[in-house]
């Protein structure tokens, strides 16, 4: 029997990865198609935010509710877009300049404090991927908000983005963090309730436990100011 080289089975070997590569994301793309005009039921940020709940309370689920883009008060989307992504209705998943401005943060601190990243990109990991934070991640991040980008509408991924992120532990969505923190729906947020969600996002189940955090009270103060001046899709 031929025996083959090293070279021949490093070959096979990173073929089979190239392919299984290319099957990963010929199904996210298929997901990608079929939310244009169809709502997710889940997350993979949800799947992995259960399974958190679950290994104390096997009976635990989460809180999540789907509400339609018109249904969702627009203090909300002007507080997340003041807060996350000023830029988002003109650029094309990255922001590159606030990609830049939160390197040098992160360079001048020695470690990272500043992410950069896009409403898009938020939700393509929040979609298909996990919260390590690895160069794989990023990769496969960068990959899914060029899908999101090029085949749905800025409101249509700003829709999806508002009804599926987290907000507390367990919490997802607008909606479920509007019952939650507010006793009411998402179409009737104020001005100040819209902002501290907003200021929640990057950290939400900390925040969850510590509502009048200096740090949070401080970004909601700077978010209700700016968001006068969000452009919404």
């Amino acid at each position: 029997m031929k025996k083959h080289s090293f070279g021949w089975w490093f070959g096979r070997i990173v073929l089979a990865i190239l392919l299984l590569f290319l099957v990963w994301n010929l199904w996210i793309f298929g997901h990608v198609w079929w939310w244009k005009d169809h709502n997710p039921d889940d997350t993979a940020f949800m799947e992995e935010g259960l399974a958190r709940l679950q290994q104390t309370d096997p009976d635990a689920e989460l809180r999540h509710k789907w509400v339609p883009y018109s249904q969702i008060s627009p203090n909300l989307k002007r507080a997340l877009v003041a807060s996350e992504d000023a830029k988002f209705l003109d650029h094309d998943g990255f922001d590159w300049e606030g990609i830049q401005t939160a390197w040098e943060k992160n360079l001048k601190k020695g470690r990272i404090v500043a992410g950069g990243s896009t409403i898009s990109q938020q939700l393509a990991k929040n979609l298909f991927l996990s919260s390590r934070r690895t160069p794989w991640r990023k990769l496969e991040e960068a990959i899914i908000t060029v899908m999101l980008e090029q085949m749905l509408d800025k409101r249509r991924i700003f829709e999806i983005y508002l009804n599926v992120i987290e907000w507390g532990n367990g919490i997802y969505g607008a909606e479920a963090a509007s019952r939650y923190y507010y006793r009411t729906g998402a179409a009737n947020l104020g001005v100040s309730q819209a902002a501290k969600l907003a200021a929640m996002v990057p950290d939400p189940r900390y925040y969850d436990t510590h509502r009048n955090d200096r740090r949070l009270l401080r970004k909601t103060s700077i978010i209700a100011r700016r968001m006068p001046y969000a452009d919404i899709p």
